[in-house]
């Protein structure tokens, strides 16, 4: 009887474990296809959102941007965050002075990682140059990738004193945990 019981457990465990990974996974793998497959795509990818998403085609996000979602209140963006990205309450929207910050998991923790999206898991996978763009009332805003940070939880100097119209992506980092904070700054792609 013990015997049985302790395959039960052990099985329960694998399957909570592959479960709880299935999705990092399979973005690391489609992502890895993604990279060496050297065929342009002609496909031609619509927002999920054109009243406020965003796309990034190197990682093959596409997703709906929930605005003004309070930060700091863990109820409101646990909420906001099972529907796509925030929009911090209090930054600025595309096409408006002053930078625009968006947040989302690169998973809550292993347990909730199914439960809540991962969709900035990626993220540090961009570098300088990679392009993002944000749609906002039905109207395209580029960037340009131009650093990647790894910050404390508590530092938010990385706010103040940027291009007054730069966009701001955070997750968390490393993915699964809280520990530290990745953060992309981008700026504005000027129109020709």
């Amino acid at each position: 009887m013990k015997l049985w019981l302790g395959y039960l457990l052990v099985g329960s465990s694998l399957v909570i474990l592959i479960l709880t990974y299935l999705p990092i996974i399979k973005q690391e793998s489609e992502f890895q296809i993604r990279r060496l497959d050297s065929t342009p795509s002609t496909e031609v990818v619509k927002p999920v959102s054109p009243n406020f998403g965003i796309m990034i085609p190197k990682l093959a996000i596409n997703s709906a941007v929930i605005k003004d979602v309070d930060p700091f209140d863990p109820t409101i963006y646990q909420s906001a965050l099972s529907l796509g990205v925030a929009h911090a309450k209090g930054s600025s929207v595309p096409g408006e002075k002053g930078n625009v910050f968006i947040f989302a998991h690169s998973s809550v923790n292993f347990v909730e990682a199914l439960k809540y999206n991962s969709i900035f898991y990626l993220l540090p996978k961009l570098y300088d140059g990679d392009e993002i763009t944000l749609y906002f009332q039905y109207k395209p805003y580029k960037y340009l990738v131009t650093e990647k940070l790894v910050v404390e939880p508590d530092r938010i100097d990385y706010l103040t004193g940027l291009n007054s119209n730069d966009l701001i992506l955070m997750t968390c980092y490393p993915p699964g945990t809280n520990l530290k904070r990745f953060i992309i700054l981008a700026t504005p792609l000027k129109e020709e």
